[in-house]
Formats: C-alpha cells, sequence, structure tokens
C-alpha cells in the first residue's frame, strides 16, 4: 500500500518496462545503450565545441547550448533506469525517487520547448529584422531568456509530484512504463484523478503555446525567403532554416502522440505506445546535435578540429 501519508520511505513502484514485451525487451537493451552513447558523445562534443571557440559564441549557438543541456539532463534521467530494466530487470523505484524522476523529465520537455521557440525568435530576428541582430538579441536578454525557460518549467512542473503525493495507492505498484510519467503513475492510484488530467492538460496546453509562437515565426519568416530577389540567396537562407525545422519536428510531433495515447488510450497502455513515449524522450536528443551539426558548417569545421586537428588543417 502506497499514500501520501504512509510511510513514504519504505514504498516503491516497479517500472514493469513495455508492457507485453517483458521476456524479450532485453533485446531493446542493445540499441537504447548505442543510442545513449551517442547522445553523450555528440551533445558533449557540440557543447564543448561552443564553448572553448569564441567564433560560436552568438545567439543561435549560446540558444543550441541551452537545448543540448537540457537534452542531457532529460536523457540522463531516463536511460539509465530503462538500461537496468531491460538489462538485469531492476524495476524497483522509491516513491521519492519516482517523484523526482517524474518532475525532472517533464519539467526539462517544457525547458526544451521554450527554447526551441527562443531559437524560431532568433532565426526570425536574424532573417527578417538582420540590421538590427545583435542590438535585440543581447547577451543580457539570452541570460534572461535562459532563466525563464528555467523558471517557467519548474513552475510549471512543480505541482505534478504534490498532485500524486496526495494519492492513495491500494492495490497494484505496476507502473506499465518505462520512467515515472505523471498520469501513468496517477492512474494506478484508487481515487479520482481528475485534478491530474486537467492540470496535466492545462500545462501541455500552455507549452503549445510555444508551437503557436514558432509557427508565425518560421510563417514570417517563409514570407520573407519569397520576398527576397535573388534565387540563391533564397536558397541560403532558407538552408540554415532547415536544421531548425528538422529540430522541431522531432520534439513535438512525438510528443504529442505520445501525450495524446497516454491520456486516451485506456487504462492500460499498450505497447506501442511505451515505445513512442520511449522514443521522444531518447531520438531528439540523440539526434538534435548531429543535425545542428551537420546542417552547419561551423559546428561541423570545429567538431572536426576537435577530434582530428590534423584532418581540419585541410577543410
Amino acid at each position: 500500500m502506497i499514500s501520501g501519508d504512509n510511510n513514504l520511505s519504505s514504498s516503491y513502484f516497479l517500472l514493469i518496462g513495455i508492457p507485453g514485451m517483458e521476456n524479450i525487451q532485453f533485446w531493446f537493451s542493445l540499441p537504447v545503450f548505442s543510442m545513449y552513447l551517442i547522445t553523450l558523445l555528440a551533445n558533449i562534443s557540440v557543447l564543448l565545441t561552443i564553448k572553448t571557440e569564441e567564433s560560436l559564441h552568438q545567439p543561435m549557438y549560446l540558444f543550441l547550448s541551452m537545448l543540448l543541456l537540457s537534452d542531457l539532463v532529460q536523457s540522463n534521467t531516463v536511460l539509465p533506469k530503462m538500461l537496468l530494466i531491460f538489462l538485469f530487470n531492476l524495476q524497483e523505484i522509491t516513491f521519492e525517487g519516482c517523484l523526482v524522476q517524474m518532475f525532472f523529465i517533464h519539467s526539462f520537455t517544457v525547458m526544451c520547448s521554450s527554447v526551441l521557440l527562443a531559437m524560431a525568435f532568433d532565426r526570425y530576428v536574424a532573417i527578417c529584422q538582420p540590421l538590427r541582430y545583435t542590438t535585440i538579441l543581447t547577451n543580457p536578454l539570452i541570460t534572461k531568456i535562459g532563466v525563464l525557460a528555467v523558471i517557467r518549467g519548474t513552475l510549471l512542473v512543480l505541482p505534478y509530484p504534490f498532485l500524486v503525493r496526495r494519492l492513495f495507492f491500494c492495490s497494484s505498484h505496476r507502473i506499465e512504463h518505462t520512467y515515472c510519467e505523471h498520469i501513468a503513475v496517477a492512474k494506478l492510484a484508487c481515487a479520482d484523478i481528475g485534478v491530474n488530467v486537467v492540470y496535466g492538460l492545462v500545462a501541455i496546453l500552455l507549452t503549445a503555446v510555444d508551437l503557436i509562437g514558432i509557427t508565425v515565426s518560421y510563417s514570417m519568416i517563409v514570407i520573407s525567403v519569397f520576398n527576397l530577389p535573388s534565387r540563391e540567396a533564397r536558397h541560403k537562407v532558407g538552408s540554415t532554416c532547415v536544421s531548425h525545422i528538422c529540430v522541431i519536428l522531432l520534439a513535438y510531433i512525438p510528443a504529442l502522440f505520445a501525450f495524446v495515447t497516454q491520456r486516451f488510450g485506456g487504462h492500460t497502455a499498450s505497447s506501442s505506445q511505451i515505445i513512442l513515449s520511449n522514443l521522444y524522450l531518447i531520438i531528439p536528443p540523440m539526434l538534435n546535435p548531429i543535425i545542428y551539426g551537420v546542417k552547419t558548417k561551423e559546428i561541423k569545421r570545429n567538431v572536426l578540429k576537435l577530434y582530428c586537428p590534423q584532418k581540419s588543417r585541410f577543410q
């Protein structure tokens, strides 16, 4: 029995992993471990490159650093425990540990969304207001945006652990998931979880405001691109936005499906729902630095310099 007032120190949940695939999920460990290593190596490489190269100390790359840091924290919150489940069947997680994991996963998801909005604003100013770029996106403003992203993610998600903590868990403590997702945990309660569901939807809607802002920014960018005088200029400006659009699609599309299926997919989660929920926490952090590294010449050149200094001389 688990409750918000009953011996929390000895209470625990069981993260069973992927429902219906418990006997074969060991084989998921190899691709997950490989993706985790790629995530760590790629993110740390790009972050070190941005930190050491003064030419990359620009708003675009500072925002990218915020995004990659958020991705790293989120990945390290989820993937080590997921690998322990897959490899050694270590399913147990304490009640308090589950709440901490829940907070970090959801809060850094909100922070990533806020940073993506800031990056869209950066591209809008760079393309639509190029003469005012350095006067608008100053270092103090970038710092304020970063602090606001952290505060927003923290305050918006802070109620989640408290909303779960107040619930009474009288029977099952098996979470049909690989991590402590808010609604997945709340569904185990022997109590009305209407407040959890409503607040969860409110938090999602507030985060969706970022997507509206991103859409508006890129709509104005598209209009500006079509108004450019030459085809070459349109191609050059458009290509700089491709990486941003890819990252945005990677972040929002899997997350949207995961949130919808988790809340409206019935009481018991299916294996496909859980796999999708995992993908939106695994794939974007792995691909974000790769996409920017491939599409951004400055990052690509300096990452090569970091690992292959002799080869980089001939680039």
